[in-house]
């Protein structure tokens, strides 16, 4: 039985210790430089970044022959890459449209929007979890339920929906039966 199973010298233990405590550290520190956006409400953008993130920092924990200032370029470029797509997509259309999923219409005024439901693997059953959360039981004093482009479920009760500035541009495709 190979005993470096179980223990391969202090070495990768001081290594573990030097890169998690240094890496940890320069993480807060670029999260916080890098503002509020990095840790906004998760975009499918923001999840690959935060999932890749944590594989490229978990990789370099453990892994002796990483270095710790390899470690950090990672991290720093992975939150700069996401800054810049974040910086981009703020100043063009184009790019808005190409990375960002649009809000979704699921019912509207009394109606389900069963295209909308199926092209997004949802059922009526989850519109009415969401206005239980919303800590309604009455569908009928709900106006509309917006799937989120961070995958949550938003409803806007009669009360709520006022001129509906917000809600009009997805109603354009709201089914009439």
């Amino acid at each position: 039985m190979d005993m470096t199973q179980f223990w391969d010298g202090w070495d990768p233990i001081i290594h573990t210790v030097i890169t998690l405590t240094a890496g940890y550290i320069a993480l807060i520190f670029i999260l916080r430089l890098s503002g509020p956006r990095t840790m906004a409400n998760m975009t499918p953008i923001d999840f690959i970044v935060a999932v890749t993130i944590g594989s490229a920092f978990g990789r370099t924990i453990t892994a002796v022959d990483v270095p710790l200032s390899q470690a950090l370029v990672t991290l720093l470029l992975l939150v700069w890459l996401q800054w810049l797509m974040a910086w981009v997509r703020g100043r063009s259309p184009k790019m808005r449209r190409l990375l960002d999923a649009p809000p979704v219409l699921l019912y509207y005024r009394g109606k389900f929007q069963r295209k909308a439901l199926r092209k997004h693997q949802l059922v009526e059953d989850d519109v009415h979890t969401a206005v239980r959360n919303s800590s309604s039981g009455d569908i009928d004093g709900v106006s509309a339920v917006i799937l989120e482009q961070n995958g949550g479920l938003v409803v806007i009760g009669e009360d709520q929906l006022g001129d509906a500035s917000s809600v009009l541009p997805y109603t354009g495709d709201a089914e009439k039966n």
